[in-house]
């Protein structure tokens, strides 16, 4: 611990912070930095980030925003029965996850609430700023790795959750991460203020299964001049996102980011739909089904389908640690905007960038090499020198323009 405390140290503050996904990551996050587990699925630990001076994973300082109660370590024990952890592993870092839900602070909006959505904003905004002052942090990452929520409708809607949490990090003087397809920074208010701010931000939905298999499958039909006709999906899932997605506007959100995908793969949108079935015995587990109808040469009809079995908290957890290291490189780096470079890990990234995943690696790759350079230039549009960067930090939320937010907790 000595050793952590003589190097600078990065908060990352979890918004959803006792769900499934954030207790992964703080355990893994203790367990790898332990050397109890190797960082399998952090591409941050290859050897083609070694010299881009990314935070060490043992210098990560937890925190965060949840509308639960259930402690950590107790989470982690459910997530142990279930399968998602290692037998030992939350028993061996009990401390680290003890110390992670003692900074976790209550979220909202609550059913029943009475704070206004400013009111709301300068709270959590408070409590980041209090985050990094007591543990003397060098910066802190804000990421959202809550539950989806329904797209917003119509500019007299209260403003969602997401966006609250995304403009008290951007009080903060913090950088964002949107790991969900929630609004957050999307919402014209927030990018509004995002852009003010000068701070760097990436998002959004994480590509962690079904659609990580579409960014590799379109590319390969379209440079082979294989004509899709229709691409049908399903997904089985339990636990927190399948209750989510249930809602079919929540659903609708997700799903957005899937048909992006091919959409800029393949050129067009074939025919064929997504569906999204909560089966709450599968718990964190999912199952992702696709089927592929296609045009070969003189017009033979062939299928390609494909089954994707997977654990969404083990997929997302090493991905949420790898975009909290870039952010916190690129906000040193003094890079501000949409990091477009880190669209490798999104099904919906801000910023330009190629669709294709290995053509996104490539990038990713050479953003890294540019971040150990400590330079700014060619790493995609909205990515400058910083200036003006933390404008907003500390100002009343009351400054903030729209209804105020009356939705449930997530």
């Amino acid at each position: 611990m000595s050793a952590s405390l003589s190097r600078p140290r990065v908060g990352v503050w979890l918004i959803g912070a006792r769900g499934s996904v954030a207790t992964t990551v703080v355990t893994g996050c203790a367990a790898v930095a332990a050397g109890l587990h190797p960082p399998t699925g952090m591409v941050t630990e290859t050897p083609a980030f070694t010299g881009s001076g990314l935070p060490a994973l043992s210098d990560l300082v937890f925190g965060g925003h949840d509308t639960l109660d259930c402690p950590l370590p107790k989470r982690a024990e459910t997530l142990t029965a279930g399968g998602v952890l290692p037998p030992g592993v939350a028993t061996a870092v009990t401390a680290e996850l003890t110390a992670a839900d003692l900074e976790i602070r209550p979220g909202g909006p609550t059913p029943g609430g009475t704070r206004s959505q400013a009111e709301l904003i300068t709270a959590f905004a408070a409590d980041i700023r209090d985050f990094v002052h007591r543990h003397q942090l060098e910066r802190a990452v804000v990421v959202n790795v809550a539950s989806t929520e329904p797209a917003s409708h119509g500019p007299d809607a209260p403003l969602p959750a997401s966006t609250l949490y995304a403009l008290a990090a951007l009080r903060a003087g913090c950088p964002y991460v949107n790991f969900t397809p929630s609004e957050g920074m999307h919402h014209p208010v927030a990018a509004a203020e995002a852009e003010r701010s000068g701070l760097p931000h990436a998002g959004r939905d994480g590509k962690t299964g079904q659609t990580l298999l579409r960014a590799v499958l379109g590319p390969m039909f379209a440079q082979r001049a294989l004509s899709v006709r229709a691409w049908s999906g399903t997904n089985l899932l339990g636990g927190g996102d399948g209750a989510a997605l249930a809602d079919p506007a929540a659903a609708a959100a997700k799903n957005a980011g899937k048909e992006r995908v091919l959409a800029d793969t393949l050129g067009t949108v074939p025919e064929g739909e997504v569906h999204i079935d909560d089966v709450p015995a599968l718990g964190d587990w999912k199952t992702a089904w696709d089927h592929i109808a296609f045009d070969g040469f003189l017009g033979t009809r062939m299928i390609l389908q494909t089954i994707w079995q997977g654990c969404d908290s083990a997929l997302a957890a090493p991905l949420v640690l790898d975009l909290v290291r870039l952010t916190a490189r690129s906000h040193e780096a003094e890079l501000s905007g949409p990091l477009g470079a880190l669209g490798f890990y999104f099904k919906d990234p801000v910023g330009e960038g190629p669709s294709g995943l290995s053509e996104q690696y490539e990038e990713l790759v050479r953003f890294g090499r540019s971040l150990g350079r400590g330079e700014g230039e060619g790493l995609g549009e909205g990515q400058g020198d910083g200036e003006g960067q933390g404008e907003g930090v500390g100002r009343d939320a009351g400054s903030v323009s729209g209804p105020e937010a009356t939705g449930e907790a997530r």
